[in-house]
């Protein structure tokens, strides 16, 4: 028997590793990274600009605790008189980014009771509450909008019931001109006219930013930021992506060359990425130095058996006038020309041994892929072994199934079937029954022949495919006169597994080997 070196069928490392090295999975991972970082990262920033606004708003509402207290000795000593004018008496207080605004509710001071019986009471509570003065001056329609804020927030609701403490707040307003302000403290002072109320405001896009009152999200900063990240983040993975379609076209260009599905093409017209232009052209070039290789080696192949079997024909020719030469009384003369004829045998065998080894060769470095009907091509081959398989007194028992297409080579798998049908007839006793079947297994071609031989030792079934090892037990009980040299099934493995199959060896429960060959088989 003969065999061949297996070819690794893992990948260095298992497949979990090969996936972390996997230029697809690194793509994800980057991908992951860029979606995750700007989310930690906004989390960070959105916490220190919420922790900004908070200090900067208890400011604002310090400032308007002393402004409300810089204007309670103003307030203590004012009657009806002093009201005209008061929002002029406000104006050092406010300027372009902070407003100040007095509210009384004359109803929880005395002073609405010297105001005569005829005078109706205001209503108590909120509703109590009335713009005085304003500084810088704001259009009544406003101050109503923003006392009716007031009421809903429940703020006068509280200083009504006591008129004391002071309320921080952080209420937004808007304003005429479309900006926005935050109401940030009202204090209340009693005097003898009622209970006054002193808010104080800031214009919010001057005193908190221009995110004051919205998500921070929506910051033009955040955004610009945003799209700066953005735009970083789609040209790193813009370049990997091109990288990866450029692997890619290379893949499915080299998949091409092996299978020949289509016009051979370039790498370097495939390539897209200029650092990746020596790499297309180092593989152009490997690619037509292994086309050279295998043409190189079957002209070789041919050649050299050419050139030996001329003189082994004409030694062979030359021999038949020697043995009429030679009479049967002359044992020693006719025993010489047996060893002759025996040796020229033995080297017209070496010389084809020699040829199919270069053949081989020259398949692996350029594997034929067309389409080939297995079907047909076994029925031909099995054609041409009645008469050999008879002659050993072996029963040959086919069973083939119609259109079965591979992708491979003709020659390639002729090859292969004559040798799985040699080893197992050598093995064959005289009587045996050779079986060989050929069938279709969902999307896979599975040819097989089984003998009545003497089988394999266990441990050595996948050391018959290994170069040069042959086995044969004395007792075999075959007929072979020719000579083996351990190639046959290693030719076969090679040849197979160059077209993407499998050969697998077994031994038979009733005695025997049974060899099984797998092909991805052509739809229809």
């Amino acid at each position: 028997m003969a065999a061949a070196t297996p070819f690794p069928r893992k990948r260095p490392g298992g497949r979990g590793r090969w996936l972390w090295r996997s230029l697809a999975t690194r793509l994800v991972l980057v991908l992951l990274v860029f979606l995750a970082v700007p989310l930690l990262i906004y989390e960070q920033f959105r916490s220190a600009d919420a922790e900004k606004q908070s200090l900067l708003l208890r400011s604002a509402q310090q400032q308007g605790q002393l402004v409300a207290r810089a204007l309670e000795p103003l307030l203590a000593g004012l009657d009806k008189r002093g009201l005209t004018g008061l929002g002029e008496r406000l104006a050092p207080y406010a300027d372009s980014n902070t407003s100040v605004r007095l509210l009384l509710s004359p109803s929880m001071g005395p002073a609405v009771a010297s105001a005569g019986a005829a005078a109706p009471l205001p209503p108590a509570g909120a509703e109590g509450f009335f713009y005085v003065a304003a500084a810088p001056a704001i259009p009544t329609d406003l101050l109503d909008l923003e006392r009716d804020r007031l009421i809903e927030q429940g703020v006068l609701d509280k200083l009504a019931g006591s008129c004391a403490g002071n309320y921080p707040l952080a209420i937004p307003v808007s304003q005429g001109g479309g900006g926005s302000e935050l109401l940030t403290s009202i204090t209340p002072v009693r005097t003898p006219m009622g209970c006054w109320a002193v808010i104080t405001s800031h214009r919010a896009e001057a005193y908190l930013g221009a995110g004051a009152g919205r998500p921070y999200w929506q910051n033009p900063e955040v955004q610009v930021a945003a799209l700066i990240y953005l735009a970083m983040a789609a040209l790193v993975m813009l370049l990997l992506v091109e990288v990866w379609r450029n692997l890619r076209r290379f893949g499915d260009l080299a998949r091409d060359i092996v299978q020949k599905s289509g016009p051979a093409g370039s790498f370097a017209d495939q390539n897209t990425v200029p650092e990746l232009a020596p790499v297309a052209e180092d593989f152009d070039r490997l690619v037509a130095t292994l086309h050279s290789s295998a043409s190189n080696l079957r002209r070789a192949a041919e050649d050299n058996a050419h050139a030996f079997k001329t003189p082994i024909a004409v030694i062979r020719q030359s021999l038949e006038p020697l043995k009429k030469l030679v009479p049967a009384t002359e044992p020693r003369g006719r025993r010489a020309l047996d060893m002759i004829e025996g040796s020229v045998e033995k080297l017209d065998g070496l010389v084809s041994f020699a040829r199919r080894m270069d053949e081989t060769a020259a398949d692996l470095l350029e594997p034929p892929r067309q389409r080939v009907d297995l079907s047909a091509l076994l029925e031909r081959v099995l054609k041409g072994y009645r008469g050999l398989v008879e002659e050993r007194g072996v029963e040959l028992l086919t069973r083939v199934d119609p259109d079965i297409a591979v992708r491979a080579g003709e020659d390639l798998l002729e090859t292969v079937i004559e040798n799985i049908i040699d080893n197992a007839l050598s093995f064959s006793p005289s009587g045996g029954v050779l079986r060989v079947t050929l069938r279709r297994r969902a999307k896979q071609a599975e040819f097989c022949v089984e003998d009545e031989g003497p089988g394999v030792e266990p441990s050595s079934l996948d050391r018959i495919f290994e170069r040069y090892f042959s086995q044969r037990p004395p007792d075999s009980g075959a007929a072979d006169p020719m000579p083996h040299y351990g190639i046959g099934l290693w030719i076969v493995r090679r040849n197979v597994e160059a077209v993407g199959g499998k050969v697998e060896a077994m031994n038979r429960a009733g005695g025997g080997l049974s060899m099984r060959i797998t092909l991805p088989a052509l739809a229809g």
